[in-house]
């Protein structure tokens, strides 16, 4: 398998994507039979892999102690200048910095969550190249949270979205709110429903949604393999052919079709 190249990612903008799971070879034999992956080594040691789709990279995915391991997650990374001095502004928001910055091969990296729960990562440093809604990257990142524009607000602060030149934007809609790079969307936030939702299990967080050639096929997968899958009803976000999926450790994340 060729070399997966790196580019030095736009301040502000989804660069990754991974989870941090208890078991790494079971993680890898679930997604390799629900998604079809393949996987790579990574620079971060042994501990930890790249899964590949048709040779480019989608995801990373790795694994630590479980007595140590936080509950399963799927998390967005955003590339910053200075992670030293985002995570200053993090603090300053009232957000929590979980891990880091520490040193991390080619890069530092810290993990965070927001002021309502959800987890996100930052990275300073070169990146796969790994575009959202491109080739094998995620099709979609959305934040499922209580106020959209108040998260709106915290995000852009802490990242300077629509702050000129070459950066992320965002634009305000009824009940969410699209960050864009050079006029794609690479981010949503959606704000209501979750107090009230029937899962307790839902809460605010990022999830990922990937795509796969049939989302139908997928979700029985993952009920076959050991984790849950349920419909996405249609509204203004997923696609009407998207699933809900939960691995066997509970990370959850949705499929849709091309």
């Amino acid at each position: 398998m060729p070399a997966l190249g790196r580019i030095r990612p736009v301040n502000g903008a989804p660069c990754w994507v991974s989870l941090l799971a208890g078991d790494l070879h079971a993680a890898q034999a679930f997604y390799a039979a629900v998604m079809g992956w393949e996987f790579v080594d990574s620079a971060l040691g042994s501990n930890f892999c790249v899964a590949v789709a048709h040779g480019r990279p989608v995801a990373g995915i790795g694994c630590c102690s479980p007595a140590s391991s936080p509950p399963a997650v799927w998390t967005p990374y955003f590339a910053v200048d200075d992670a030293d001095e985002t995570a200053d502004r993090i603090r300053e928001r009232g957000a929590t910095l979980a891990v880091g910055p520490v040193k991390l091969a080619v890069g530092r990296a810290a993990i965070a969550a927001d002021r309502d729960g959800a987890v996100f990562g930052i990275w300073e440093g070169t990146a796969l190249a790994w575009p959202v809604g491109h080739g094998s990257a995620p099709a979609r990142l959305d934040l499922q949270t209580r106020h959209a524009f108040e998260a709106a607000i915290f995000y852009g602060e802490v990242f300077g979205w629509a702050e000129p030149p070459g950066g992320c934007t965002v634009d305000y809609a009824q009940d969410h709110v699209r960050v864009k790079l050079e006029g794609r969307t690479v981010a949503t936030l959606r704000g209501g429903g979750i107090e009230t939702a029937a899962d307790p299990r839902i809460r605010p967080r990022w999830v990922v949604d990937f795509r796969v050639e049939d989302s139908t096929r997928a979700a029985a997968a993952a009920v076959d393999a050991g984790g849950e899958s349920s419909w996405v009803p249609p509204r203004d976000g997923p696609p009407k052919d998207a699933f809900i999926i939960r691995d066997p450790d509970g990370a959850l994340f949705t499929v849709s079709g091309p």
